[in-house]
């Protein structure tokens, strides 16, 4: 009788060890899918950080482009009025600047 008392003990104390070793197997198998998923996440959110700040960089780039175009699509007319203008009095400079000259050199030749 105590043979198989014994021998029903084990199996009983058998069955709990397989038990308890089942449930720290799972536990450890949901903590290890929660320790990677936890990752994932951290990767994911890392990932989106840099892509929204790569995304900003490109954004403000394009702006700063497009102002510049607009900016010499305006500019160029300006431009091309100032030059002519400049170019009208410097020729105007010019030419009073040989009046001066040939009236100085006319009175000094008196």
């Amino acid at each position: 009788m105590t043979r198989k008392n014994s021998v029903l003990s084990l199996k009983v104390l058998s069955n709990k060890k397989a038990r308890k070793w089942i449930w720290l197997g799972l536990a450890a198998l949901v903590a290890f899918q929660i320790y990677y998923v936890q990752e994932m996440i951290a990767a994911l959110i890392l990932f989106a950080v840099l892509f929204g700040v790569t995304l900003l960089v490109v954004a403000l780039l394009f702006a700063l482009d497009l102002a510049g175009q607009r900016a010499a699509a305006w500019a160029e007319p300006q431009a091309i009025k100032t030059a002519h203008a400049v170019a009208q009095k410097w020729t105007l400079v010019g030419d009073l600047r040989k009046r001066l000259l040939h009236h100085q050199h006319s009175e000094t030749a008196q």
